[in-house]
Formats: C-alpha cells, sequence, structure tokens
C-alpha cells in the first residue's frame, strides 16, 4: 500500500480549506483596515482604490504563506512555531505591501491607500489566520476533555520544565491519559500552572499528593536525571504502590519537536541502572571515522550490530559487515540498509568465518578497509568452560586471521573488543581475549596499522547478558537463578560502550589496552529483585531467587584495573590505559599460537588446551586455584 497515495486526498482538502479560509481572511481584513481607519465609512473616493489593491494583498499573502510551506502544517498540532511563522510570512507580505504604495504614492498618488490602513491590515489578518488555525486545536482538546473524562488513566508529571510541558500538551490530547498535577523541585514553579494543570510541590511531597489524587500513572518528564536519582523516584513510587511508571527518553535521545505519548517508555532497568549521557568528542571521531571504509566482525552481535548502526551517524564511505550468522546478517540488512541509503553510505554484506584464514585475507585484499572493529568473539564462560579449544579457535586463531590480514592490506587502524573477564582470568574465556590483545600489542610495530585494545564489562541487553534469562525465568513463574549473593558484575548500556569505543579509537596511538570507566558494580542479586518488581511482581512473594553456585569459570567480581596493571588516566574522564606488565614479542606469539593449534585443532589434544593457557597467559588461573 502506498500510504503517500492513501493520505493525498487529505492533504488536498485541508490545504484547500485553509486557501479558502485565508483568502476570505484578507480580504475581509482589507476591508476592516479601510472600515477602522475612516471610522467605519467606508469613503467613495477610495472604493476604486481598495477594488484595485485587494487582488493584489490577497495574492501577495497567499503566495508567501505557500513558498513559506504553511499550508503544509498539521495544525492540530499547532504550537509557536508555527505561528512565528504565520507572523513572519504576515510581516512580509506587509513590507511589500508598503513599498508598492510608497511606490503608487509617488507617481500616482490618487491610487495609493493611507498608511494606517497597512498597519491596521497586517493586525487584522494576524488575528484571523491564527484564529481559525487554533480553532481545530481547541475543539479537539474541548471534545477529548469531555469524551471518557471517567475512562481516562490519572497521570501525576514529575518535571515542570520544558518537557513536562510538550507532555502536557500531548496528554491533554490523549483519549487514554488525564493530567491531574505536576510536581517539580524548584520552588519558584510550585504553584503556578502549566496549561491548566497545577504544579503542586515537590518531589518528596509525591506520597501524600498521590493518595489524595488517586494517581494510577506518574510520568518522570527529566531526561536529565541521574540514574542514581531516578532509581531513589522508582523506589519512592513503589512505596505507594505505583506500578504503571513511565519515563521520557534520557536526553541524548530526546525528540527535538513534539514528544508524543508513544514516545515515553516504562521505565526500565537501563534507567536505573545507568542512565549519564556519554559525552565524546564527536568532532574527532567524525574526523576518524568519515569517509573511511570500515569492516565490523562479528556485526550480527549485540556489540558488533551497534557499531554498524552508530557507525552511520559518522559518514563512512562504506560499512563491511562480516557475521558469520546469515541470518542475523540478514535481519541487520533489512533494519539499516535504507538508512544507509538515504544518507550515501554504502553497506555491504559479507558473510564469513573469522577462523577461515583465506577467506578473510581474501576479504581484506578485495575490499581495503580503512578502520577495523573486531567484535566477533565467543563470550559465554560457561560453554567455553566445556569447549575450549573452539574458544581458542575463535577468540584467539579469528583475532590473528583479522589481524594480520589487516596488516598485510594496510588497515590504519584495528579496534579489539576486549572484556573485564582478560583480567586476571579465571575462565577460558577470558585468558582467549587476554590473548588476543597480547597478539594486537605484538603486531602493532610490525607495520602501518595500529593496534587497539578497549576493555569494558558486561553490556545490557547484550547475548550475553543475565537479564534476557531472568526476564525469561521471570515470565516463566520463576525461580529467578542467581549463582551467589555476592556476586557482581559492571554494566553499562551497548550504546554508551559503543561511544565509548569511539572515542577510546580515535584517541588511540598504537599500542594501547584502553579501559572504560563502568560507574559501579552491581550486585547481580540486586539486579534480579529489581527486574521482579519492574514486572509488577514482589521478589521472593511472587518470584522466588535461589542461589545455585558460581558456575565453571565465573568469579565473584570482575577486575576492570587490577594490581598486576594499574592504570593511567587519559584527557577523557571516562576513559583509563591498562599499563601492560608484561608485553610478548612477534615470536613470543608465534611460538604460542603453534603450541595452541596443536591443542585445539588436534581432538586428541583437547584436555591440553587449559594448560597451554595457563603457560602464556599472565595470572590465568582455575577459579578454586
Amino acid at each position: 500500500m502506498n500510504l503517500r497515495k492513501l493520505f493525498r486526498p487529505s492533504l488536498r482538502k485541508r490545504t484547500l480549506f485553509f486557501l479558502i479560509s485565508d483568502i476570505v481572511s484578507f480580504g475581509f481584513s482589507f476591508y476592516f483596515a479601510f472600515l477602522l481607519r475612516f471610522n467605519f465609512e467606508f469613503p467613495n473616493w477610495y472604493v476604486k482604490t481598495f477594488l484595485l489593491w485587494l487582488p493584489i494583498v490577497v495574492l501577495l499573502k497567499l503566495t508567501i504563506f505557500w513558498f513559506l510551506k504553511i499550508y503544509k502544517v498539521n495544525w492540530r498540532f499547532i504550537g509557536l512555531t508555527e505561528f512565528i511563522r504565520i507572523i513572519g510570512g504576515l510581516l512580509l507580505a506587509s513590507s511589500l505591501f508598503f513599498v508598492l504604495n510608497l511606490l503608487v504614492r509617488a507617481f500616482n498618488p490618487p491610487l495609493s491607500v493611507p498608511l494606517s490602513v497597512v498597519f491596521i491590515d497586517f493586525f487584522v489578518s494576524t488575528f484571523l489566520v491564527s484564529l481559525v488555525r487554533i480553532s481545530k486545536r481547541v475543539y479537539l482538546e474541548i471534545l477529548n476533555s469531555r469524551k471518557g473524562f471517567e475512562n481516562k488513566k490519572r497521570v501525576a508529571i514529575i518535571g515542570a520544565g520544558n518537557t513536562g510541558e510538550r507532555i502536557v500538551r500531548e496528554l491533554k490530547r490523549s483519549k487514554e491519559y488525564l493530567p491531574v498535577f505536576f510536581v517539580d523541585d524548584d520552588l519558584k514553579k510550585v504553584g503556578t500552572y502549566i496549561h491548566g494543570i497545577p504544579v503542586l510541590g515537590k518531589i518528596k511531597d509525591l506520597p501524600l499528593l498521590l493518595k489524595d489524587n488517586r494517581i494510577e500513572t506518574v510520568i518522570i518528564a527529566i531526561p536529565s536525571l541521574s540514574h542514581k536519582r531516578v532509581r531513589e523516584i522508582y523506589e519512592l513510587l513503589r512505596e505507594q504502590g505505583i506500578k504503571n511508571i513511565k519515563i521520557v527518553p534520557s536526553i541524548s535521545k530526546l525528540p527535538s519537536e513534539v514528544i508524543q505519548v508513544k514516545d515515553l517508555k516504562d521505565i526500565s532497568i537501563e534507567d536505573l541502572l545507568y542512565r549519564e549521557p556519554v559525552k565524546i568528542e564527536k568532532d574527532k571521531v567524525r574526523d576518524f571515522l568519515q569517509g573511511k571504509k570500515i569492516l565490523v566482525t562479528g556485526a550480527g552481535g549485540s556489540i558488533g550490530s551497534e557499531i554498524v548502526r552508530q557507525l552511520i551517524e559518522f559518514k563512512p564511505e562504506e560499512i563491511i559487515a562480516l557475521e558469520i550468522d546469515e541470518t542475523e546478517l540478514h535481519n541487520l540488512m533489512l533494519e539499516l540498509q535504507k538508512i544507509a541509503d538515504e544518507k550515501g553510505i554504502k553497506l555491504t554484506p559479507v558473510v564469513a568465518d573469522v577462523r577461515d584464514k583465506e577467506k578473510i585475507r581474501h576479504i581484506f585484499q578485495t575490499y581495503k578497509p580503512d578502520v577495523v572493529f573486531h567484535a566477533a568473539a565467543y563470550k559465554h564462560v560457561p560453554m567455553m568452560e566445556l569447549f575450549p579449544e573452539e574458544a581458542v579457535k575463535t577468540n584467539v586463531f579469528g583475532t590473528y586471521n583479522v589481524a594480520l590480514a589487516s596488516v598485510e592490506s594496510g588497515v590504519d587502524k584495528f579496534v579489539n573488543i576486549s572484556t573485564d573477564k582478560a583480567v586476571n582470568p579465571t575462565s577460558v574465556m577470558g585468558a582467549t581475549k587476554r590473548v588476543a590483545e597480547i597478539i594486537c600489542n605484538a603486531l602493532n610495530d610490525l607495520g602501518k596499522t595500529k593496534f587497539v585494545s578497549v576493555r569494558f564489562g558486561n553490556v545490557l541487553g547484550s547475548r550475553g547478558s543475565v537479564i534476557p534469562i531472568f526476564l525469561e525465568q521471570i515470565k516463566k513463574g520463576g525461580p529467578v537463578t542467581v549463582t551467589h549473593p555476592e556476586m557482581r558484575r559492571y554494566f553499562m548500556t551497548i550504546p554508551e560502550a559503543v561511544l565509548l569505543v569511539f572515542q577510546a579509537a580515535a584517541m588511540g596511538k598504537g599500542g594501547e589496552v584502553f579501559v572504560l570507566d563502568m560507574g559501579e558494580p552491581i550486585k547481580i542479586v540486586k539486579l534480579a529483585e529489581d527486574l521482579i518488581r519492574l514486572q509488577g511482581l514482589e521478589p521472593y512473594k511472587d518470584i522466588d531467587i535461589v542461589f545455585t553456585g558460581p558456575r565453571p569459570g565465573e568469579k565473584l567480581f570482575e577486575e576492570l584495573l587490577t594490581a598486576e596493571e594499574g592504570t593511567e588516566k587519559t584527557y577523557h574522564d571516562r576513559i583509563y590505559v591498562a599499563k601492560i606488565s608484561s608485553k610478548f614479542t612477534l615470536d613470543e606469539v608465534k611460538t604460542m599460537l603453534e603450541e595452541l593449534k596443536r591443542t585445539a585443532f588436534n581432538p586428541q589434544k583437547y584436555k591440553y588446551v587449559k594448560e597451554v593457557l595457563k603457560k602464556y597467559v599472565p595470572f590465568y588461573k582455575s577459579p578454586n586455584q
């Protein structure tokens, strides 16, 4: 179905209606200007002048309105911006009218109109045109306020700023919600009204206000709130029995013009755990990425796909999305192909396995990328403990294949996505990711390619995150399984992690292992309790939480920065550089790879893979050692 064709008739009707109403308004305002000027007695000697100027004035105003696209505005959502366009258009028309009238007065005075008529006509035109356009919105708001009044959900809004004002405007048009009051910690706003809705008090007054006004839904309308403050408000509302809590997007994702009800989202675990906007040097990152050919491995995964999404905003010449899972790659292309085409970016899918050395070499020779983001990896800790040879084949040899092809084809910069589990590794996954860092460091001086690794913790919503597992367990009625009451992890949202990866990559000179500041570690049991409550249930009552004990390879606490390394500050407050205590030469790396190859690719020797890793990986040991 062609939606454009479907909506054309209504657009034509709306345009025709306003054209006719404007012709009537402009004609009447010009006539009324004469009446006001001459005390409501139209002089006979001005009849000819009036008839001569009438079509000129009307046509002049209609033409300017048309070029300013005023007839394309949906007047149901009229606001200050649209009124400024109307006033600007009429001011321009009146100015041209004024100049033309002066010219006529200079050459043929009897055909000119009094200057006061020009000014009166401007004010009357503005009033009439605005009145016609605002009438639809007024009618709809009165109609909505009377219709289904008793069936609407009663809403309190936290935040009486610009965002709150925009939200209440939309809510008053909504058939579902009834805005009742605001609260705001700014005392200057308390006692005022916004679109007829009172600001009744501060946030701390909510417990009393919620009960007195029978509130069912609360909207947090302060996009700049920190996650700590969001959590405090969430806890306060939960104590009052409010389960329907909505929140505006964070400030970086806030719509620039109109917030619609559909833009509001239910409060999520991301809002409670991590909400501070990430600041990066966009100009520096843009200089690093714009106009480049960029290859992303693991492009169908949670991190890789987000890298591809955010790369589009920095306008590279081409993005080569490499992925072994053709379904995920297909879905990514369906999502992003049109967006990339609109921005003039070539988005190229490539189905390949990073373990296939010759195929990877051929891809690099064919596409000749300038920058590589290497996100392809096995990352499920317990699974890799069972199949360590597979972790070595992908995380170690896959990285080596891509890194070596980068050197051979003259890639400018190689960015290796690493993990906090590479520090003091107690798992095969962590150990193999540490080897990937070692490989990148050793290859840094081999050619022009500069290698950097970026190390960070768990990202919310990724395939390796516990959140999807917990949600599935809650959906089935529980229990939610947590390994240990003291288990803690760092968390960050995927978009935030990717932005910091871009910043670190742009900063890197080659050979660094960057470490992202992940904030404070979160107890997993606390995370599980929050998720249960966000589903409108009570932990240990509706959904039980049971402790199963640490799984193979797991630590109670992942270190990002440890005594084995230490860190150095960079000029970015969220990015550090790890001090690498032991560096491998290229020959030492080749020796290690040969020994790993003899075990990981020989079924009779799989059981020795961990022993080889322990031999070469600094500080690698099993959790019980």
